[in-house]
């Protein structure tokens, strides 16, 4: 998503460098790559098959990429073992890819049934059936309101919380099934073009993947990460996170560190909403690095 404008901010980074923090499938890399026949990129992702499937997108550009195996929080560390301190650009589109998406066995989407996962990382941490199924009502209906400012939180989780004393709620269908009758809502009915179960799912995943938590640590080393006149380029899906990415590139702004290129974030044009439904929630905030910290 947003291609163009990933373009226009980071094609020429003023040192040679950039870091994808979420390579995904190599999209906005192979644009990037091709766009500048100097530019080198290092690419990170959790996901093991991500990084085979960039690999083998980007194998035009053999020689001028190097892709890790880390998450983004370990940015600086990654930089240091590749003695590369700082970076002329580092983008970090926060969405998932579309193959995260469609795998059933993820547990993402409610598209297709599948095991209540969520993490990216599949070797740790609990999974979102574990959450949904020993947390406390009242702390269950907080963070389905904190994580995805869900208005219809207490009656999900009161509807969740009878649910499990039958039994575990432990696939993508029965929470689906549950959060619509909690609403009143017919997904096949409503006129919306969202599901009534897309804020319940988006709060889990979020907090699966200590989301927002990951996203402060990974902003928080950018100052270090970049050169003078390097740009940090951020990508978010939903207001949770742009609300840290405003708020972190506005505070260094104030402190000297950064000058914000976008007043407001950016949207996708109508255009590539057609084309493209996924990029309709797509906003791009860019800040450069005024100086060494």
């Amino acid at each position: 998503v947003l291609a163009a404008e990933v373009l226009e901010y980071l094609r020429e980074p003023p040192e040679g460098v950039i870091v994808d923090c979420t390579i995904g499938l190599g999209g906005h890399a192979g644009l990037l790559l091709e766009a500048n026949p100097q530019l080198r990129l290092i690419g990170l992702d959790v996901d093991e098959a991500n990084l085979e499937m960039a690999r083998k997108q980007l194998s035009p550009f053999e020689g001028r990429f190097r892709l890790v195996p880390a998450n983004f929080t370990e940015l600086a560390d990654v930089l240091r073992r590749l003695r590369q301190p700082r970076v002329g650009g580092i983008l970090a589109d926060l969405g998932f890819s579309s193959n995260q998406l469609a795998d059933p066995l993820r547990g993402l989407s409610f598209e297709t049934d599948g095991p209540l996962d969520m993490r990216l990382d599949r070797s740790r941490g609990p999974t979102a059936a574990d959450l949904v199924n020993t947390l406390p009502e009242g702390e269950l209906s907080d963070l389905l309101y904190i994580q995805s400012q869900e208005r219809h939180s207490r009656r999900i989780a009161r509807r969740i919380c009878q649910e499990r004393r039958r039994g575990r709620v432990d696939s993508t269908a029965v929470l689906a099934r549950l959060v619509a009758a909690a609403i009143g809502q017919n997904p096949q009915s409503h006129r919306s073009r969202i599901h009534p179960a897309t804020r319940t799912f988006l709060a889990l995943r979020m907090a699966v993947n200590e989301e927002l938590t990951a996203l402060r640590r990974l902003l928080g080393q950018c100052p270090e990460c970049l050169v003078s006149g390097g740009r940090v380029a951020v990508i978010a899906f939903h207001s949770g996170e742009d609300r840290i990415v405003k708020e972190e590139f506005r505070a260094r702004a104030n402190a000297g560190q950064y000058r914000t290129l976008t007043r407001k974030p950016v949207g996708a044009g109508e255009e590539e909403k057609r084309r493209n439904p996924r990029s309709r929630s797509a906003k791009i905030r860019v800040a450069e690095m005024v100086g060494d910290t």
